[in-house]
């Protein structure tokens, strides 16, 4: 596999992995073909339904969620276990050699503990790309739970991190790669709900403080935007559509092209 492959970097989310999603065969296509594939997961339904099992509410603040003690351990057995390693299998069982880590392993993912009344939640500060470089050289495909790590003091503390963040600024460490964002919409919608085939800056900032663009959409916006300004290609599409991820890397993407 050449280095000189651009990256694909692709951010699923549980909203996305239906009976008949396309996704996963897509990623393996994708890999068998040479490409470099990196994936970035969620798992805020998952999340909610354990956290309910255990009877740990949920609460949210600007679209994050909040994240105490109890609720860090519901989070962290979810996304960097149940979720990461049934991806992992399905993967593996398609002939896909992936490997399943979270942002504590090998330190890839640094962030910071910013804001109290959110509790164990990071702001990213940081990619460790060489252990993302080390396990694509090998052949490997990279599937990332949003679980980073705080050192500090010589004292590590996990935090729940935002995985379209994670997605964005993976795609920033590598420049000239594409990121595609698979989600349950049709794409980045307008006010009379229609797509906008291309989201500029200018108009990401008129759109939002209009209120068209918000909720979960503002997140990876900003993500596509960060990957953007760094040189990559970023794109929001329907996950739920056959072949969704194959069309969004091929030369007629559907969706919302953003930057």
């Amino acid at each position: 596999m050449s280095d000189n492959v651009p990256a694909i970097i692709v951010k699923i989310g549980g909203s996305t992995l239906g009976a008949h999603d396309t996704t996963l065969a897509d990623i393996a296509e994708l890999a068998a073909s040479g490409h470099r594939v990196i994936i970035v997961h969620g798992g805020g339904p998952q999340i909610t339904r354990w956290l309910a099992i255990h009877q740990v509410g949920s609460r949210f603040v600007d679209g994050l969620r909040v994240t105490d003690a109890e609720a860090l351990d519901v989070v962290v057995s979810v996304l960097a276990g149940m979720v990461n390693k049934q991806l992992v299998a399905q993967l593996t069982g398609l002939g896909v050699r992936a490997f399943g880590l979270c942002g504590a392993d090998g330190s890839l993912l640094a962030a910071t503990k910013d804001r109290e009344e959110l509790g164990y939640v990071g702001t990213l500060s940081g990619v460790n790309i060489s252990i993302l470089d080390l396990l694509i050289s090998a052949g490997m495909v990279p599937v990332i739970a949003p679980i980073a790590m705080q050192v500090s003091n010589r004292e590590a503390q996990l935090l729940n991190v935002n995985a379209d963040t994670v997605a964005g600024e993976v795609a920033a460490t590598f420049s000239g790669s594409s990121l595609v964002f698979l989600t349950d919409v049709t794409g980045v919608l307008d006010g009379h709900g229609d797509v906008i085939p291309r989201l500029a800056v200018a108009d990401s900032v008129r759109l939002r403080a209009a209120g068209v663009l918000k909720g979960g959409m503002l997140p990876k916006i900003d993500a596509c935007l960060r990957a953007a300004g760094a040189g990559s290609k970023a794109i929001i599409v329907d996950g739920r559509q056959p072949n969704a991820l194959m069309a969004a890397v091929g030369p007629e993407p559907t969706g919302t092209l953003v930057g």
